[in-house]
C-alpha cells in the first residue's frame, strides 16, 4: 500500500475539559460558590464540578491568571474553525481574527483533528491539542526528596510515645476520605502544622538547602491528587482534619441566609452601645446534655436577666431523627420565638426596644418576632461573641447552676424563675453594688 501513512490521534478530548473552562470554574470557587454552582456557571455538569473539586482537594491545580495574548484563545479557535468550514484562505482568516498568517497556518497544521486519518480543524480538538502540548509537568519536591518527605511525614503523623519512648497508638480511627465527625475520636499523631514544619527545617538543617519546603507546598502535596508525594489520609493529622481545603471566600459566606445587612449589629442605634437607655437586650442559648437548652435574655443597662423555658417536644429520643424534620430538642426557631415573645411582652413597651443575638439558626423567625413584640432584632458578626459580652458574662454566671454536660430539660419554669431571681438579687460592682432588680 502506497501513499501517506494514516495520522494517529492521541485520543478523544474530554467534553468541556479545556483549560479556560477549568479556570473559570476555579475562579467561581474562589468567589465562594459551591462546586455545583460553579459547574452550572461554567456550563458543565454538577458531577464534573464535584470531581474537579475533589481532585484538586479544594485547591486550584492551575494558574487563575488570564492567558497571555501571545497564545490563541478558545474563542479565537472557534472563529478560525467557522471560517475554515467556509473554505476561507489562511490570509483571509488571519485578517478576520487579527493574527499573523503564519500563526493561522501553524495552528491549522499542528492542532487539527486527525481521527480517522483525515485532517479536520475543530475548536475543541485544537484547544485540547494545544494544552496537551503546552503542559510542563513539574515533579513535586517531596516526591523526589525522600529524606525531606520522611521528615515531613514524621512531623505530621509521627507516633505519640510515652516517657520511655514506647509508642501509644491512641484510638483506631479508619480514614474514610471525609472530615472527622463531631465529637468523634481522631487519629493521634505529632500533628505539627505545615507552617511549623517549614519553619523548623531552617533550624534543624541550617546549611542544607535541599531541606527546604514552603508550607503551601506541603498543603498541595496533601490535598491535590496525583502529586505523588504525601498520602491523602495524612490530612486527618492536620488541626482542622479537613479532607478537602475550604476556599477562603466560602468561609466568609457562612452567615445564615436569614441575616441581611440591615439587621447586622453595625446598623444598631448608637444609644445601645452607650447603655444610657434601658430596654436593649442581649440573648443566647446555653446548651446541655443531649441538645437540651435554656434561653437567656440580659438587659444591657441593668444586667437584669430572664430565662426562657425550652422543653423538649413530644417524641424526642423515641423516634429516629428526620433530616429537615421538626427540631424535637425544643430550641427550634418557632419555640425560641414564642418563648422570647412570652417573656418580653410581660414588660412595658419602653423596656423592649432591641435584642442582639448571634447568628444561630434558632433566630430564623426574627421577622415574626419583631411583628409580634415590636422588638428590633440585630445580629452579631460571625465568631464575635464579645459583641454581646454582657450576655456571655451572664451565661458564665449561670453555669454555676446549669453546668456543662448536664440535662437542662429537667428544670421547670419555676426553677428557672427562681435562678433568675437569685441572679437579679446579687449586688453588682458596675451598678455601684445595687442589684439588677433594683436598677431595673
Amino acid at each position: 500500500m502506497t501513499g501517506r501513512p494514516a495520522l494517529r490521534s492521541p485520543g478523544r478530548p474530554g467534553v468541556n475539559e479545556h483549560r479556560e473552562v477549568r479556570r473559570q470554574f476555579w475562579l467561581r470557587i474562589a468567589e465562594g460558590l459551591s462546586s455545583e454552582e460553579a459547574a452550572a456557571a461554567c456550563g458543565v455538569s454538577q458531577p464534573v464540578g464535584g470531581r474537579w473539586f475533589r481532585q484538586g482537594g479544594g485547591m486550584p491545580p492551575l494558574s487563575l491568571a488570564p492567558l497571555s495574548g501571545r497564545y490563541l484563545s478558545f474563542a479565537e479557535r472557534e472563529e478560525i474553525a467557522l471560517l475554515k468550514a467556509q473554505d476561507k484562505g489562511v490570509r483571509e482568516i488571519s485578517r478576520a481574527v487579527g493574527r499573523d498568517a503564519s500563526t493561522i497556518s501553524r495552528e491549522l497544521r499542528r492542532n487539527a483533528a486527525t481521527r480517522g486519518g483525515r485532517i479536520d480543524y475543530r475548536a475543541v480538538n485544537a484547544q485540547w491539542h494545544a494544552e496537551r502540548r503546552g503542559r510542563r509537568p513539574k515533579v513535586a519536591k517531596l516526591a523526589v526528596n525522600e529524606r525531606l518527605r520522611d521528615y515531613v511525614q514524621e512531623r505530621l503523623a509521627g507516633a505519640i510515645t510515652d516517657g520511655e519512648g514506647r509508642p501509644i497508638p491512641g484510638p483506631n480511627v479508619p480514614w474514610k476520605g471525609r472530615r472527622h465527625g463531631r465529637r468523634a475520636d481522631r487519629r493521634w499523631g505529632t500533628a505539627w502544622s505545615p507552617e511549623q514544619i517549614s519553619r523548623r527545617l531552617r533550624r534543624d538543617f541550617p546549611d542544607d538547602e535541599s531541606m527546604r519546603i514552603s508550607h503551601e507546598a506541603i498543603y498541595q502535596a496533601l490535598y491535590v491528587q496525583g502529586r505523588g508525594a504525601l498520602r491523602r489520609e495524612l490530612t486527618a493529622c492536620l488541626r482542622t482534619g479537613r479532607a478537602l481545603r475550604a476556599p477562603r471566600a466560602r468561609t466568609r459566606r457562612r452567615g445564615k441566609h436569614f441575616v441581611s445587612p440591615e439587621v447586622m449589629i453595625s446598623q444598631r442605634p448608637p444609644e445601645v452601645a452607650d447603655r444610657a437607655i434601658p430596654g436593649h437586650w442581649e440573648g443566647d442559648l446555653i446548651i446541655g446534655l443531649e441538645k437540651s437548652a435554656i434561653g437567656t435574655l440580659v438587659e444591657r443597662t441593668t444586667r437584669f436577666t430572664m430565662l426562657l423555658h425550652l422543653p423538649r417536644m413530644e417524641g424526642h429520643g423515641q423516634q429516629p431523627v428526620v433530616k429537615n424534620g421538626p427540631p424535637l430538642a425544643g430550641h427550634g426557631a418557632e419555640a425560641v420565638r414564642d418563648a422570647i415573645a412570652e417573656q418580653i411582652l410581660t414588660l412595658p413597651e419602653q423596656l423592649r426596644r432591641s435584642l442582639t443575638w448571634d447568628q444561630g439558626a434558632e433566630m430564623a423567625q426574627h421577622v415574626q418576632l419583631r411583628l409580634d413584640t415590636g422588638l428590633d432584632v440585630y445580629f452579631c458578626d460571625p465568631h464575635s461573641p464579645w459583641q454581646r459580652g454582657t450576655n456571655e458574662n451572664t451565661n458564665g454566671l449561670l453555669r454555676q447552676y446549669f453546668p456543662k454536660g448536664t440535662d437542662l430539660s429537667r428544670h421547670t419554669v419555676s426553677d428557672l424563675n427562681a435562678i433568675a431571681a437569685a441572679l437579679n438579687g446579687r449586688p453588682r460592682k458596675m451598678l455601684e453594688w445595687k442589684t439588677p432588680a433594683e436598677a431595673f
